[in-house]
């Protein structure tokens, strides 16, 4: 793993640091692309019980994605590569547990959505500003997983004003496990409890819960269509120059 993604093993489980904090640990390429090549080695691991996700310097989980890699690319086809690494993430028999100390947005939030399990310090926030910074839409699958953990009225807040949820918030809509000033304490009283607990019942419940999620967050027939029609429009060229120059966007 690169200096960017720092992997700790300890007793049953394996802890992961996004570590870009100049940056509010925002995803490269490269990130997802050892987060994936861990996904595929978890899957056919029988000896951890938990996969835990966190964000280095106390600002962020992860606020997004590194916006200068959709420069050049197909935007559609990265975003559907992002998603078959959350599919992954969402599809692993570990217990995930994202914890949460800071802004988790964008990519962030989407990975988060994807864990078993989220735990966050008082001053965190979640949401999807995409409207007003980016103009990009998200893979519908996505959409789907924030509307299960959050509720479809804090999805819609998110999405369609751009506003960010307080963690009492999402404490209250059950989107998260604690909120807690000792982050570290809450995460080492829920690994304690995994590693009490039966390896079966956990994988599955796990396995369960997966085959209903696959079947109601489903992605329409016409969702790849309707990205690429986004990812073409001029509102999203606008969005990646503006970012990338750090003016506010002119939007149509």
């Amino acid at each position: 793993m690169s200096d960017e993604l720092l992997v700790r093993r300890e007793d049953g489980f394996v802890e992961v640091t996004f570590n870009r904090p100049e940056r509010r640990n925002a995803f490269t390429r490269a990130m997802y692309a050892e987060l994936r090549d861990l996904c595929a080695e978890l899957a056919e691991d029988t000896t951890t019980r938990a996969l835990v996700l966190r964000g280095a310097g106390g600002k962020a989980f992860a606020a997004g994605n590194e916006i200068s890699d959709f420069v050049d690319t197909d935007a559609v086809a990265y975003e559907n590569w992002i998603r078959e690494l959350l599919e992954a993430l969402f599809a692993l028999p570990q217990v995930t547990i994202a914890a949460v100390d800071g802004v988790c947005v964008g990519g962030g939030l989407a990975v988060a959505t994807h864990c078993d399990l989220r735990l966050a310090t008082p001053g965190s926030r979640f949401g999807y500003p995409i409207a007003r910074t980016l103009g990009n839409a998200l893979n519908a699958s996505v959409v789907y997983r924030c509307a299960s953990v959050f509720g479809e009225s804090l999805t819609r807040e998110m999405l369609l004003t751009s506003r960010l949820v307080a963690a009492d918030r999402a404490y209250a809509v059950g989107a998260l496990l604690a909120v807690t000033d000792d982050l570290d304490g809450e995460l080492a009283t829920v690994l304690d409890g995994l590693r009490a607990a039966s390896g079966v019942t956990l994988r599955a419940t796990k396995s369960q819960l997966h085959a209903r999620a696959r079947a109601a967050e489903a992605a329409p027939r016409d969702d790849e269509a309707l990205l690429r029609e986004v990812y073409t429009d001029p509102d999203f060229t606008e969005g990646v120059r503006a970012f990338l120059a750090k003016e506010k966007p002119a939007f149509r």
